[in-house]
């Protein structure tokens, strides 16, 4: 009956412990694992993914990896599968010693969501390590005045194992004078102790030799031995004895090697030879030993090397006095070391994300801090901040991490790299501190167009420029880098004179110079108004416009174009008459000339190149108007000829020349007669054109004669003659009236010129009257003549008796026609 219930109970007491190890679990909430030590590498810790509700292939997505301060990674992850394995063989005595429990803490970083889990891994014992004791030999020295009952403490075994597997138990090889008895201390060691069983005789056997077994509660079971060997001495009654049965001390971390820490001191009551006292260390760790050193015969402990309070805090050992005749007496040496702010702290970037678009959202991760100073109380205690100028902060995580992330929108085109400073200061006294430089940089996005350094552009292009000749240069910036800086540059099309504007000029995509596919004409086309488009490489892209006027400039590519007098067509030259009587200063004519270019290649200026009277005429510089110097004199020809140059202000300048004829002659008759009896010098090659024109001119007179009877035949009727004449204005010719050219908004005035003809009651003859000097003359040209269309002179007469009204109508133009073909 009493199994089932221990059953029951130990049912029980399974139940409770693992419900407390749920709650505990639940308490600290992290994920917890146990794996045993000593296991081969890829051995199964955990699963990962399902612990943390993450689908195999969410691992890599998410970024899913081990972070964990430390020199050695103990464990790997398999992102393919989430299992937790381990990265080689673990000993859990290396890591935690004796402790009985063994925790390993990891964290595991999800990158993509920027979360930090905590993983704690129990690491679980076995029986991998032997009992050990210090020395494999003992040497022991007894009095043989010993009492029976008399105790000697043993040295003791050590085992790393925890549990089960620690030292469990002592055992003592059988003899007949010495047991074994082994106390339990009050923190469960086990101190073996030597008891005498019965009284030593030295003469009867000097010496035994005896093996003290330990052994531990594994299985299989470890254990050790040491072989004591026990001399037996002679009497010596009284054992050293300390001052102090615990010494304390405390030193600074610090301290340089030889420095002394305390000293110990034993008495012995005895004299001579057995009151004196060796110093040595009974029991200290393999650790500690080469740490300290023990004057043996003061008992001075000094350092032999430098302490470290992160390696060891606290140090215990226990030190023998002993006499000459193996008196033994002992004390235990507490050393406590007092931490040094000796140590920096130490920041390690365990994840960061560069480079960053600059439209990344406020609070966005950039990286994660592990932050660690190996001091402790404020000396360990760590602050961390980055520069406030910088747009990033830090923030507390769990543990000892810091996320850094963003409290501003960043821009590149303002910063493409931050050189970012995290300051790690601890708040010991003096405080040390770490800087540590994070290089952050700035990925850039489409999120500015190309710009143009002008709002307009003026471009100028000369006239009968070449094809394809370069015009002019446009060049937009883009702030952006990459495919999103790339600009390139196009035309909007556009419908100049009914052409496209492609048929015109064309501009490079790449580099935005702008040619010319055509040659320009100043006079067709004097400016293009063109709108330059500029766009990035971006998805989407960002694009700009520009307005570029182009204007053509004027060439001097047109020679002055003659206006009046017209050229005539058929060889033959116009004439211009001026009366005898003319004073100096009289308009003869006005040449008048205009040029298709414009500015200073289109302003002529007029001189006289020729005349066969020097001195009779001069041409207006600037108005081409031809006048006479000086009164005509009776001796002057009746023919003037004249050559006169009309010429631009244009580099090279260009000409052209008129040639005129100026009749001069006081009446038509006078001309005709004049003109009439006019020779030229004889030509051999011309006699017979001479001849024939000799003929025609008498022909010409005799019709003239005729025409004058007839008009004596018609003076009764001279008033009615005058009135008609005034009627019609008297008008010997009837030239068109004004003429407005505009050449290029240059306009050129041609004047009119009427003769007015009269009949006088005497003779019944016409004359003709010539106005004052500030009228126009009549220009008269044989192409006109010719034509008959333009200047034409018509004379109505009406008989002067019966009232009936004769037109005639006369063409005084053909009559100069034929006797200038005499000329």
């Amino acid at each position: 009956m009493a199994a089932p219930k221990n059953y029951q109970r130990r049912g029980e007491l399974v139940l409770l412990c693992a419900l407390m190890g749920t709650l505990w679990e639940i308490g600290r909430g992290q994920i917890h694992y146990s794996v045993p030590e000593e296991s081969d590498k890829g051995s199964f810790v955990g699963n990962i993914s399902k612990d943390l509700n993450l689908e195999s292939q969410e691992l890599v997505k998410h970024g899913v990896r081990i972070v964990s301060r430390g020199r050695t990674q103990l464990f790997a992850l398999n992102r393919k599968t989430g299992r937790l394995l381990t990265a080689g063989r673990i000993d859990r005595e290396e890591l935690c010693a004796q402790n009985m429990q063994c925790l390993v803490n990891i964290n595991i970083l999800v990158e993509g969501r920027g979360k930090l889990f905590g993983i704690e891994i129990e690491i679980t014992d076995i029986n991998d390590n032997n009992p050990k004791f210090q020395v494999e030999n003992l040497e022991m020295k007894i009095n043989e005045i010993a009492a029976p009952g008399t105790r000697y403490p043993l040295p003791e075994a050590v085992d790393p194992d925890v549990g089960i597997n620690s030292l469990q138990s002592y055992q003592l090889s059988p003899n007949h004078h010495f047991s074994l008895d082994v106390q339990t201390g009050g923190d469960g060691t086990l101190h073996p102790e030597l008891v005498l069983e019965k009284a030593l005789d030295r003469e009867e056997e000097a010496a035994h030799h005896l093996v003290l077994f330990a052994s531990d509660g594994g299985d299989p079971r470890r254990s050790s031995t040491v072989h004591i060997h026990v001399t037996v001495l002679d009497t010596n009654d009284n054992a050293p004895v300390f001052a102090l049965p615990i010494y304390r001390v405390k030193v600074p971390e610090n301290v340089p090697p030889g420095t002394r820490l305390l000293t110990v001191s034993a008495s012995d009551r005895d004299e001579g030879a057995n009151g004196e006292v060796a110093y040595k260390f009974w029991k200290i760790s393999e650790k500690q030993s080469p740490l300290f050193r023990l004057n043996e015969n003061t008992g001075e402990i000094s350092t032999a090397e430098s302490l470290d309070y992160e390696e060891c805090a606290f140090y215990e050992m226990e030190i023998q006095a002993e006499d000459v005749g193996a008196l033994l007496g002992r004390t235990k040496v507490l050393i406590l070391v007092e931490d040094v702010n000796d140590n920096r702290p130490e920041v390690i970037i365990t994840s960061l994300f560069s480079p960053v678009l600059e439209n990344t959202l406020p609070g966005t991760v950039i990286a994660f801090l592990n932050v660690h100073d190996r001091d402790s109380g404020k000396n360990g205690q760590v602050v961390c901040n980055t520069p406030h100028n910088l747009p990033f902060q830090l923030e507390k995580s769990i543990d000892n991490y810091y996320r850094l992330v963003t409290w501003k929108y960043l821009d590149r085109e303002k910063i493409s790299v931050y050189n970012i400073t995290v300051m790690a200061s601890d708040l010991g006294t003096p405080s040390l501190s770490t800087e540590m430089h994070i290089t952050l940089y700035v990925a850039d996005i489409n999120d500015n167009p190309p710009t143009f350094p002008q709002v307009s552009y003026s471009a100028y292009i000369p006239e009968n420029n070449a094809r394809g000749a370069s015009i002019f240069t446009v060049m937009a910036h883009d702030p952006d880098s990459g495919k999103n800086a790339q600009v390139t540059y196009s035309v909007t099309e556009d419908i100049i004179m009914g052409s496209p504007l492609s048929s015109y000029v064309s501009i490079n995509s790449d580099t935005g110079i702008l040619y010319a596919l055509c040659s320009f004409d100043y006079e067709h086309i004097r400016d293009l108004q063109l709108l330059v488009t500029a766009s990035d490489g971006g998805d989407p892209p960002l694009s700009s416009n520009v307005s570029l006027s182009l204007f053509v400039l004027d060439q001097n590519d047109n020679t002055p174009e003659i206006l009046y007098p017209a050229p005539p067509t058929d060889g033959s030259t116009g004439v211009e008459l001026a009366p005898r009587s003319a004073e100096p200063g009289y308009l003869v004519t006005k040449v008048v000339a205009v040029d298709r270019d414009s500015g200073q290649n289109a302003w002529l200026s007029y001189r006289l190149l020729k005349a066969s009277e020097p001195g009779l005429f001069a041409v207006g510089l600037h108005t081409g108007e031809v006048r006479t110097t000086r009164a005509l004199l009776d001796r002057d020809a009746l023919k003037q000829s004249l050559v006169v140059a009309v010429q631009d202000h244009g580099q090279p300048p260009l000409s052209a020349t008129v040639t005129l004829t100026v009749a001069v002659a006081d009446s038509i008759p006078a001309v005709l007669a004049d003109l009439g009896s006019i020779r030229t010098p004889a030509d051999p090659d011309d006699s017979d054109l001479t001849l024939y024109l000799v003929v025609a001119v008498a022909a010409v007179s005799c019709v003239f004669l005729a025409f004058v009877i007839v008009l004596l035949a018609l003076r009764l009727r001279r008033w009615h003659a005058s009135r008609l004449l005034q009627a019609s204005g008297g008008g010997l010719v009837g030239v068109p009236a004004s003429h407005f050219v505009g050449v290029d908004g240059v306009r050129a005035f041609l004047q009119t010129y009427s003769h007015e003809v009269s009949l006088t009651a005497d003779s019944c003859e016409s004359h003709v009257i010539f106005p004052q000097p500030n009228y126009a003359d009549t220009l008269i040209s044989l192409e006109s003549c010719e034509k008959n269309d333009s200047l034409l002179t018509s004379v109505d007469f009406h008989q002067c008796k019966d009232e009936a009204a004769a037109s005639v109508q006369v063409s005084s133009v053909l009559c100069s026609r034929l006797i200038l073909k005499g000329i």
